[in-house]
């Protein structure tokens, strides 16, 4: 264990990890305080997608940091291949928004021309594609699928796999891993960075916040802010069938072991303790409308979690002007921008400056000082 640390990363989950990892790769001495297994964690309500299709619809800078993320995918799986062994999965064919009707069509079809005009936005290639196109590519959708769209940089990923990739790189590369140490408070010495936990006092140059929605709470400690507005959502799995389903949908996939995963709601409601059976009828019934054979399956798990959301649902990075070294991130998709992280969130940590020309856009500062209504960012 080091003694002294060039940057304490708060918050061990998917964002945590990734940023962490990049650092470690950069040769920095880095501890990572986490809270227990029974934390709320967000990483427990993730559908494991590289995901860019209909993402930035009102934010144009979002479709090209989700367009860099997922073209830095296959790089991040095959450096995390070679450093652990583990495989994860990754999987990048293009994937559907299938729709069910003519409206639903219509709706859907609206959504793309909107996000192809918008000025700045990347190019994701996305495109409606008829029924009679859909089944050339998913012959098993059933007879109410009227289309859908399709974007050939979506994909996905084993996402258990990819976090035990993070934390055994992690070891690897000789950072810290502290469990049970939730923080509950910062001050600054000098440049030295202080983290109270109930195992004791961590000590860092820098600190990163990467705690999901407790950023909301950390980040005014150190001049930040971080508007939060998490989301509930429920997951269904099934039992292994065979291989049907060559691309992911943005609310079905199926995994690389042949269990089909079904996350098709956003509640409001942040208990996740109790499963809504009702939700989950909805869903299963909606699955087997896009699927026929799938109503033959059992369903083996389900379960709620609470996502991380930031207020306007796109990602916030900033750092801190009354604190010089102090860096937050937020975001819903951490799965999908993965690769941004370990790559370039760690490179601008590391040298101490956020680059304005690629994350200038997800500063809090937009927010005015106050949370902004929910927009299209998820």
């Amino acid at each position: 264990m080091h003694r002294e640390y060039d940057v304490a990363v708060v918050g061990g989950g998917l964002l945590g990890s990734a940023i962490a990892w990049g650092l470690g790769r950069l040769g920095k001495r880095v501890a990572v305080l986490d809270e227990g297994d029974i934390a709320k964690r967000a990483s427990r309500a993730n559908f494991a997608l590289v995901w860019v299709q209909s993402k930035g619809l009102g934010m144009p800078a979002y479709t090209v940091w989700t367009v860099r993320a997922s073209q830095a995918w296959p790089s991040l799986a095959a450096e995390l291949k070679d450093q652990t062994g583990l495989d994860v999965c990754l999987q990048q064919n293009g994937g559907f928004h299938l729709t069910l009707g003519e409206d639903e069509y219509e709706q859907r079809t609206q959504l793309v021309t909107r996000m192809h005009n918008q000025a700045g936005a990347a190019d994701y290639k996305m495109e409606m594609l008829p029924a009679s196109e859909v089944k050339k590519m998913l012959p098993l959708i059933g007879p109410e699928v009227s289309g859908g769209s399709f974007c050939p940089f979506d994909g996905h990923v084993n996402s258990l796999r990819t976090f035990r990739a993070f934390h055994t790189g992690l070891k690897a590369f000789g950072i810290d891993y502290f469990p049970e140490r939730p923080v509950s408070a910062i001050t600054k010495s000098g440049s030295e960075f202080r983290l109270t936990t109930p195992q004791g006092e961590i000590r860092a140059h820098k600190i990163v916040l990467a705690a999901g929605n407790a950023n909301q709470t950390l980040a005014p400690m150190v001049g930040l802010l971080a508007p939060m507005g998490p989301t509930r959502g429920q997951i269904v799995v099934t039992e292994r069938t065979m291989p049907f389903l060559p691309h992911p949908l943005t609310t079905i996939r199926q995994t690389d072991e042949g269990t089909v995963m079904i996350g098709d709601s956003k509640e409001d409601e942040l208990d996740e303790r109790a499963l809504k059976h009702s939700i989950s009828a909805v869903m299963a019934d909606r699955a087997q409308r896009l699927f026929p054979h799938l109503a033959r399956l059992n369903v083996v798990r389900s379960w709620a979690g609470i996502r991380v959301m930031p207020k306007d649902g796109f990602p916030i990075y900033d750092q801190s002007e009354t604190h010089p070294g102090a860096f937050v991130a937020c975001c819903h998709s951490g799965v999908t921008l993965a690769s941004n992280h370990a790559f370039e969130v760690a490179r601008m940590v590391a040298s101490g400056a956020l680059e304005p020309e690629l994350v200038g856009a997800f500063s809090a500062r937009r927010f005015g000082g106050e949370g902004a209504a929910n927009n299209s960012g998820y």
